[in-house]
């Protein structure tokens, strides 16, 4: 993807400049070299693998790079997960960039994978938000997918949601729906923020598809269900957590979106090793 690309050619240009001094005073532009991807902490789910290939790519177009194990699949502490063959330089001058992309993807992965095991047998489906990293969007949500749960809207393009300002642009909710309905297809589905549950009705009564219940405590959003009646999907959002997940016993809710999927992951330890071939340490796994 062209965003995607753009991301690791920046990446490249704010680590490389004007070149790796120390790599190329060491190391003669011939030398081949493989090397190994490490976890160093234990439940890591691994993420990022197509974007770390990229980056090796773009400076040895001939490296061999070999997952060695599925994105998606929790593993221990010291595991092996990637094996990269190629010019000694190109890895060498990658390393980091490299690393620093599966980190931060494994730690939203491993991260959402945590906190997902609140709603595992609800019935309910975990969405993300668009709190991401700018110029991020793209791979934080890849990240979410790899970890278990699902996509909200990528960007204001792709889905309708009338949130507390536009109603309060519009003059409220009636108005916002129905400005909405005159601009966009029927196939497009419309929803509506409520803060409270005096919108939650308004928001039924416009024929709101879908009803995101926003910071509301458990006994207001059961009032909210009631209310709907079926009638919408019912989404609830801020201040989420995997413990207030599993104490609201959300009987009627269909999605619970959480910006803490991506702002709140926190990058995971990784390292690689780098030697001349065959001679990687099989110690250096442990």
């Amino acid at each position: 993807m062209f965003a995607v690309e753009r991301l690791i050619d920046l990446a490249l240009e704010e680590d490389i400049g004007t070149g790796d001094i120390t790599t190329e005073a060491i190391v003669s532009e011939d030398a081949m070299g493989e090397g190994i991807v490490i976890t160093r902490e234990e439940g890591i789910v691994p993420a990022g693998f197509s974007v770390a290939r990229r980056v090796f790519e773009k400076l040895d177009k001939d490296v061999v790079f070999s997952p060695l194990v599925q994105e998606g699949e929790a593993v221990a502490v010291n595991t092996r997960i990637l094996h990269i063959q190629g010019r000694m330089r190109a890895l060498l001058t990658g390393e980091r960039t490299a690393l620093n992309f599966m980190q931060r993807l494994c730690g939203i992965a491993t991260h959402v994978r945590a906190f997902g095991r609140g709603v595992e047998g609800s019935g309910i489906t975990l969405v993300d938000t668009r709190k991401t990293t700018p110029g991020w969007r793209v791979l934080e949500k890849y990240a979410v997918r790899v970890g278990g749960a699902a996509n909200h809207r990528m960007g204001l393009y792709d889905g309708v949601l009338i949130k507390d300002n536009h109603i309060a642009a519009a003059g409220g909710v009636a108005a916002a729906v129905e400005a909405v309905r005159r601009r966009v297809s029927h196939l497009v589905k419309i929803e509506v923020e409520a803060e409270t549950l005096g919108e939650v009705s308004q928001a039924v009564e416009a024929g709101a598809d879908v009803i995101l219940l926003d910071n509301m405590d458990a006994g207001m959003i059961r009032e909210a269900v009631d209310r709907i009646d079926g009638r919408s999907l019912v989404e609830v959002s801020g201040m989420v957590t995997p413990e207030k997940i599993k104490a609201l016993g959300l009987a009627g809710v269909h999605i619970i979106s959480a910006g803490a999927l991506t702002h709140q992951a926190r990058a995971v330890d990784l390292s690689m090793r780098i030697a001349p071939p065959g001679k990687l340490r099989p110690e250096w796994a442990a």
